[in-house]
């Protein structure tokens, strides 16, 4: 029998019209500026729950005293816990990219199309400054709150004098680009079949959670331009002047990963 008159064969999904993730949720049906406040509101989440975390909960570890606070474990946790209730959120809408270099990451592997870019990108970095204002408004309420947050770098990311560990411009490079690009590998595996969809959320957000665990005192992590610049801004001289280090490193590991899996991806094989 032949197909009913009103039955129509859905058409494919084009690269161009969306990422990959959004392809699985017929993303086509939401528009420019939900995606683009989706992006905003997923960095948002991520900036304010980790950097947050990072300035109003978590001690320095030493030797004699870490008696209060969450220390690296707990801000390591709440990047990655945060990353995945963003993605949860509002993931089928965007993509939930929720930083530059996952965005540039993912275009340099083929899966989402330059059109979009501009505008995830200033979503993103929009979002992070939100946050990094709501968290220093909050800070002003308590006496010297603002001040001694500010001296400290603002939860920033640094080389030399402003690494954690007191590691050196090379090494700090070496560490976001490496793990930069290890982040966006995982992202590419993790989204390629349906069959992850749901654990998908979970281990990007305990990827970036390891991620947080190894580089903290290397370079109090960024991994994301968005959040370095929204921490910047209110880190003082030093973190502004350093900030190239954590646009750059990022980007050049993302791009790089995402040409090696576009480059070594499984091909279809014709009949």
């Amino acid at each position: 029998m032949g197909k009913k008159k009103n039955e129509t064969k859905s058409e494919p999904t084009r690269v161009a019209d969306s990422t990959v993730e959004q392809q699985n949720q017929a993303a086509r049906q939401w528009s420019p500026l939900a995606r683009y406040g989706s992006e905003a509101f997923g960095t948002f989440l991520l900036v304010l729950g980790g950097v947050g975390t990072a300035l109003f909960a978590a001690n320095f570890p030493s030797a004699d005293d870490n008696q209060v606070g969450v220390g690296f474990l707990g801000v390591a946790l709440a990047f990655g816990l945060t990353l995945v209730a963003g993605i949860a959120a509002v993931g089928h809408i965007s993509g939930g990219h929720f930083n530059p270099a996952v965005t540039l990451g993912l275009l340099a592997a083929g899966r989402t199309d330059a059109r979009h870019v501009p505008g995830y990108i200033l979503s993103q970095v929009l979002g992070g400054i939100l946050a990094t204002s709501v968290i220093a408004l909050v800070l002003a309420g308590r006496p010297d709150g603002f001040t001694a947050a500010h001296e400290a770098g603002f939860a920033s990311n640094g080389f030399g004098e402003g690494s954690p560990g007191g590691y050196g411009l090379g090494a700090v490079f070496l560490t976001e680009a490496v793990l930069t690009g290890v982040f966006i590998a995982v992202i590419l595996s993790v989204t390629a079949k349906k069959e992850y969809a749901t654990f998908a959320p979970i281990g990007i957000g305990l990827t970036l959670t390891l991620i947080h665990l190894v580089s903290i005192p290397i370079s109090n992590t960024s991994v994301n331009p968005a959040r370095s610049i929204a921490t910047a801004l209110y880190g003082g001289a030093l973190p502004l002047s350093q900030l190239w280090v954590f646009i750059t490193a990022p980007i050049a590991g993302a791009a790089v990963a995402g040409l090696i899996v576009r480059t070594l991806g499984r091909r279809v094989v014709g009949s």
